[in-house]
């Protein structure tokens, strides 16, 4: 009997942790969805609710405060919104480390314009995040941009 009650332990214990990993992954998912589709549409106030309030933005030569960054990405949004533009962004990861409250995630983001023109302008970039879950909800504390990808690069990573 206590063997058998050491097998079923063992099983929801092995178990546990691989749907909890789904499922803080599935969380991750739609936080990077939200990210996408308000890149998409011009929401500036839905992308900016997606950083901690202190988050920080580095990349390969410097790092400064998110709201620095915002208020320069801002007017890209602003055009979107308005029509001027199309902009989109889309994710690949080659590394997902988390618990419950917290994440790391290496990759790639391919952020794209198109103008009036039809013309689109892609950009593949090295990305490393580092997040933490607040009242059920993920914040980015840090973006690393660490340099421009290829598409091959890109490539080599899985939806």
């Amino acid at each position: 009997m206590r063997t058998i009650f050491t097998l079923i332990i063992s099983f929801f214990v092995t178990l546990t942790p691989v749907n909890a990993d789904e499922a803080i992954e599935a969380e991750l998912d739609a936080y990077w969805a939200m990210i996408s589709k308000s890149v998409a549409e011009g929401d500036f106030v839905t992308y900016s609710a997606g950083y901690h309030p202190d988050a920080v933005l580095v990349n390969s030569t410097t790092s400064y405060p998110i709201t620095q960054a915002l208020t320069g990405w801002k007017q890209g949004f602003d055009d979107t919104a308005a029509g001027k533009m199309k902009a989109g962004v889309n994710f690949r990861f080659s590394a997902r480390l988390h618990d419950i409250t917290t994440a790391h995630e290496t990759g790639i983001f391919n952020y794209y314009t198109i103008n009036d023109d039809g013309s689109r302008n892609d950009y593949y970039g090295h990305m490393m995040s580092l997040m933490v879950k607040k009242d059920g909800t993920w914040l980015m504390l840090m973006e690393h941009q660490s340099g421009t990808a290829t598409i091959d690069d890109w490539n080599a990573l899985k939806d």
